[in-house]
């Protein structure tokens, strides 16, 4: 299940995204999203990882302080096509 995790403090790292959801289980993939002009991250990313692993990384994630942010975590939209 592709995740999306939002409002993430500018200063996360795309590894600190990784081992947050690491807790919850396997991480297929991890993308925080930069800025392609400055390099740095635009506050949010995606996460890629197992069902019911994603459903419960989800539930107690979401609303999460996390770096002075309080996170909002989905399961992120497909793109229409």
């Amino acid at each position: 299940m592709k995740i999306i995790a939002r409002n993430l403090a500018r200063e996360t790292t795309e590894e600190e995204l990784r081992a947050l959801f690491a807790e919850f289980g396997v991480v297929e993939s991890c993308n925080l999203v930069l800025d392609k002009a400055t390099g740095k991250s635009k506050g949010f990313g995606f996460i890629e990882m197992p069902l019911y692993e994603a459903r419960t990384a989800i539930k107690r994630l979401n609303t999460k302080r996390i770096g002075g942010s309080v996170i909002r975590v989905k399961e992120a939209e497909e793109a229409a096509k």
